[in-house]
């Protein structure tokens, strides 16, 4: 039986083309503002492209907060990408405002120290070993990145235990993060080719 995968619909993000990546991963996909469904999914995808303000208000408006964080409090599995990676960060300061994030990861996400932004195409990353995310994956693979801020490895996200990938465009930033149930990348996987789909591919496979 394929894993119930919920893409999680808020007005924001690359809804079709996720889900026709999960679709190929193996995954059984429904695009949906239900948080109750969210709440029952065997898995959980937040996509994110823009503003990290502007997917904060879509995720509250939808009341999205509270079962996001309950999955990865409960150990059900979740993952975000682009923004929805970046609003599992405690906050994203974009133009002088601070936003509050969902919280479930400590640092900032603000803009890249970079002579060119926004970082827009396919970069390596460094990934360490036990990644869940990257396993069977080659140290070459390149991803598809578009975006103007980012976190970064600060040592309390690292002393929490999460399993913290990085890329380098301009500055060393986050590419992508595991802590628990919680797994979430920086790049868009379902844009990234062979490599992102074994990449998707591995979270399905890590469903139920």
């Amino acid at each position: 039986m394929k894993p119930q995968v919920v893409v999680l619909d808020y007005g924001s993000g690359n809804l079709r083309s996720a889900e026709r990546a999960l679709l190929r991963a193996g995954a059984d996909v429904t695009v949906t503002p239900d948080v109750d469904a969210a709440a029952a999914a065997d898995g959980l995808v937040v996509p994110g492209v823009g503003a990290f303000a502007a997917c904060m208000a879509g995720i509250d408006a939808i009341g999205g907060r509270p079962p996001i964080a309950e999955r990865v409090a409960a150990g059900a599995p979740v993952l975000g990408i682009c923004v929805g990676m970046q609003v599992m960060f405690a906050a994203g300061a974009e133009h002088g405002v601070v936003t509050k994030g969902i919280g479930l990861l400590d640092g900032e996400v603000t803009r890249l120290a970079a002579p060119r932004v926004p970082h827009m195409g396919w970069n390596t990353v460094r990934a360490p070993s036990g990644s869940g995310l990257f396993a069977g994956l080659p140290a070459d693979a390149r991803f598809y990145f578009v975006h103007s801020y980012a976190a970064h490895a600060r040592p309390a996200l690292t002393s929490s235990g999460a399993v913290v990938t990085t890329a380098e465009h301009g500055e060393e930033f986050v590419a992508a993060v595991e802590r628990g149930p919680l797994w979430a990348t920086q790049f868009h996987p379902e844009k990234s080719g062979d490599a992102g789909a074994a990449l998707l591919a591995n979270w399905v496979g890590s469903l139920g």
